[in-house]
């Protein structure tokens, strides 16, 4: 699939739900058709300002209300559902809330961008999503974030860029890379890696975060 001279082979395209965060709303054309098409739309709160401003309605607002304004609020309560819990993040929230009904095949979009300390735990928190056995992924404007556990094997193109995050593998080993990989520690040993080949092949026992970036 080509579409803006960038190239992505490994997003899933049917999904249970979709949840839109309130980072940078995406621009992606892929991004955009897959809010559009999704079959149950979730927003954080937050999101929901941007989303309904384009005359787009989700099928629930969930969160704490911090963010959503007093307008929408009055004006789609049958649709926002408050959770105010502290424990855990609106987008959390919205995870479980899906989890709830059933839907396990998740699109994480507007998880990225503006402050960084969102971005970083939003990111992170997809390896505890796997954990709970969800299958969710997330989607930006430069990449693929995929949580991955033991052997995985990604379409890619020779020169794309890839960023392995070990989280709790051993015996780390990969074909189709410039730089190999071991049982590095520290978050920032993966990253910068580059296909070079059509297929990256990881083997581990244990769970990693990979990054896909999107190559020209």
């Amino acid at each position: 699939m080509r579409l803006n001279n960038k190239r992505i082979e490994n997003i899933p395209h049917v999904f249970d739900a979709v949840i839109l965060g309130n980072g940078d709303f995406p621009t992606y054309p892929v991004a955009l058709q897959l809010l559009k098409n999704a079959p149950y739309l979730i927003c954080c709160d937050g999101a929901a300002n941007t989303l309904l401003a384009q005359g787009v309605l989700p099928n629930r607002i969930i969160g704490d209300g911090d963010s959503l304004s007093a307008a929408n609020k009055e004006q789609y309560s049958d649709l926002f559902l408050l959770e105010s819990s502290q424990e855990t993040n609106d987008q959390t929230k919205a995870v479980h809330h899906c989890k709830a009904l059933g839907k396990k095949s998740l699109l994480i979009l507007g998880g990225t961008g503006k402050r960084e300390d969102h971005t970083l735990g939003n990111i992170s928190l997809l390896m505890t999503y796997q954990a709970e056995g969800m299958d969710v992924v997330m989607l930006t404007d430069n990449g693929l974030f995929l949580p991955c556990k033991d052997n995985c094997c990604f379409t890619t193109t020779v020169g794309q860029p890839i960023s392995i995050f070990n989280c709790s593998a051993q015996q780390l080993k990969g074909s189709g890379l410039e730089y190999p990989l071991y049982d590095f520690s520290q978050p920032w040993q993966g990253t910068l890696n580059v296909a070079t080949a059509e297929k990256v092949q990881i083997e581990a026992k244990g769970c990693y975060l990979v990054y896909l970036a999107f190559s020209a």
